[in-house]
């Protein structure tokens, strides 16, 4: 039986490792919050508590990653506030036990902020120039990991992650001078963020980059005015004058080459 190690159980991960149980899969998960242990317990998975550092990993990592033949990478960027690290150095910190250990396939969750926001159609072959820091250190985080010849890597680059209770509407409701009124969106609902991490693991699509956005992409102004009434919220308004209508994330190979059917189309 697969056994599978997730780095990162949280707003992703935890269901994702739900979702993986549901398919047979034995799986550990880690989490760097205590009182969240007995919750990865309860729903079945081996739980660990492991927090990487800069220069340091606190937790017994290498059982996390013991008897495990695949390696989800699912933890986000602390670039922000009084504790943010380099998340390149954490990842370069991870490595030499990811080498020494059973694992031969990772998995990182990545994000579309490594592209510019050029205005064009971006696809996988689009040339990565990110301009903020947090898609600046993904991006040379991917790098790290797909050029280790000890496992094979494949980079998924979400688009902004919404679900039951996440979307960008409640914070966006009733603020004025939102720019970029043209700009397409480019989301992913968390359902279909698992049903295309399942499938490069069903598929065994390893070595490879996706992007993944839902094919779905009216203007930021058109699609935050509609959902700010369907939630009953404030409408938000937008800054005209100032329009970069940016980059359009394209999942087409998402669709082709895994086979994949997009569970919330319209989002």
């Amino acid at each position: 039986m697969i056994q599978i190690s997730i780095l990162g159980c949280g707003w992703l991960g935890l269901p994702l490792a739900k979702a993986l149980l549901e398919k047979g899969f034995l799986v550990k998960g880690s989490t760097t919050s205590e009182p969240k242990l007995p919750r990865l317990k309860d729903i079945g998975v081996a739980p660990f508590l492991i927090t990487l550092h800069a220069d340091a990993i606190s937790g017994d990592l290498v059982s996390f990653l013991e008897n495990a033949q695949i390696l989800i990478i699912d933890i986000p960027p602390q670039l922000r506030g009084v504790e943010k690290e380099n998340f390149v150095t954490k990842i370069n910190t991870l490595l030499p036990f990811i080498e020494r250990s059973s694992i031969k396939k990772v998995l990182f969750v990545s994000s579309t902020s490594v592209y510019s926001d050029d205005n064009t159609t971006v696809t996988e072959t689009t040339f990565a120039q990110p301009v903020s820091e947090n898609g600046i250190q993904l991006l040379q985080a991917e790098q790290l990991l797909q050029q280790n010849k000890a496992f094979l890597t494949t980079v998924v680059r979400f688009g902004g992650l919404i679900g039951a209770d996440r979307h960008p509407i409640k914070s966006l409701a009733g603020r004025k001078n939102i720019e970029n009124p043209n700009g397409f969106i480019n989301l992913i609902h968390q359902k279909d963020c698992i049903g295309i991490l399942l499938k490069i693991i069903e598929k065994e699509m390893w070595n490879e980059t996706f992007n993944a956005v839902t094919p779905f992409h009216p203007t930021r102004k058109e699609y935050y005015t509609q959902k700010a009434i369907d939630y009953d919220l404030p409408l938000p308004e937008f800054e005209a004058m100032h329009s970069n209508i940016g980059k359009k994330i394209s999942s087409e190979k998402v669709v082709q080459l895994l086979a994949y059917e997009f569970k919330v189309p319209y989002l």
